[in-house]
């Protein structure tokens, strides 16, 4: 029931909406009315007619619409891409001109080095042709002439200075017997053995005599100006064989520090290691090596330095007569040493050597 009611009911709702829309015309109005629905109808008419002329110009203005926005799009992203290449091309400007800096930086820099490469080899060239030169002067004849001519000059102004030594320190041989004592050992238990002197006497430099006596067995009863004696007689000797050895060129194996009769010499590798008492007086510590400094002097009671800075010493001579061409006469005979060294370089035979 209810479901037949439902449809019955909307049925009789649309007739009382047609009858609502239902208008009465009197008779004396329908004229009127079929001319206004006539003029109406033809305005319809019209306006249809006007609407589907408009139809395509409105469809051709909507797509120069759509047109227009596309390209509008086009140029948003075209302009959107320039900017960012002008951004581009304004880093790679700023980096070109920091790289046209950098360059000119390294013009300037390789500019100065070619200069400094132009003198080098202006010099390196200079220097060429003087060896050149130098090396013609040596080659035959001529040039050994010429390096014999130089040499014997040398050795003639090495006469003369050890000659100017020699008026310095003169040694002079006193008659009688020798009264030098062999150094018989030395420290750490080394036994020397030495020659006999080539003649008998003493040999003293400016006129004081030196003896190895005080310098093997120290006693109550030596005498202490014969001790002051010798550590001059060494101090001369050190200041003889360091003139020596710069006028010959030879660095010698253990340097010397002079002070006289105070010297002392210089060991790099010693025998011995010193005691602690004696670090602080002759023990001297370098930055870059040790070393150990002997006195050439007696120094208390003890002995054994002082005997082995002697024995260094004669070392010193040694070396100078070995460059020389010949051999010690001992290891005691230190001023004979001497003596032999600057007689060797004084004879006519030296210059020609």
């Amino acid at each position: 029931m209810e479901r037949e009611t439902g449809p019955s009911s909307s049925a009789k709702l649309r007739r009382g909406d047609r009858e609502e829309d239902v208008k009465v015309i009197e008779w004396e109005e329908f004229d009127h009315e079929l001319t206004r629905l006539w003029s109406l109808s033809s305005a319809l008419k019209l306006a249809t007619e006007k609407k589907l002329s408009l139809q395509p110009k409105l469809e051709s203005l909507i797509q120069v619409s759509a047109d227009s926005l596309r390209r509008a799009n086009e140029l948003e992203e075209m302009r959107q891409r320039l900017e960012a290449r002008k951004l581009l091309v304004e880093k790679t400007s700023a980096a070109c001109k920091v790289t046209e800096q950098d360059v000119k930086v390294k013009e300037d820099s390789l500019s100065a080095e070619v200069r400094s490469l132009l003198v080098g080899g202006t010099t390196l060239s200079i220097a060429k042709s003087k060896l050149q030169e130098s090396n013609c002067q040596l080659e035959g004849e001529s040039g050994y002439t010429h390096l014999k001519i130089v040499t014997n000059k040398l050795r003639k102004r090495q006469q003369y200075m050890v000659s100017q030594v020699s008026f310095i320190y003169p040694l002079k041989i006193e008659a009688g017997p020798s009264q030098d004592q062999e150094l018989e050992s030395l420290p750490g238990g080394s036994r020397l053995v030495g020659t006999k002197p080539v003649s008998q006497g003493s040999v003293r430099i400016l006129g004081l005599p030196f003896s190895m006596a005080p310098f093997t067995k120290m006693s109550f009863f030596t005498d202490k100006k014969e001790v002051q004696k010798s550590a001059t007689a060494l101090g001369y000797v050190a200041h003889a064989v360091s003139l020596l050895a710069s006028y010959l060129g030879v660095p010698i194996r253990y340097p010397l520090r002079l002070g006289g009769s105070k010297t002392y010499i210089r060991d790099y590798a010693p025998y011995i290691e010193p005691s602690s008492s004696d670090m602080s007086a002759i023990s001297t510590l370098s930055q870059n090596s040790k070393f150990v400094e002997f006195p050439l002097f007696l120094d208390g009671q003890d002995t054994t330095r002082a005997a082995y800075a002697v024995f260094l010493l004669n070392k010193n001579i040694e070396q100078l007569l070995n460059f020389v061409g010949e051999n010690s006469l001992g290891p005691r005979q230190v001023l004979a040493n001497l003596k032999e060294l600057i007689r060797i370089i004084q004879s006519p035979d030296y210059i020609h050597s």
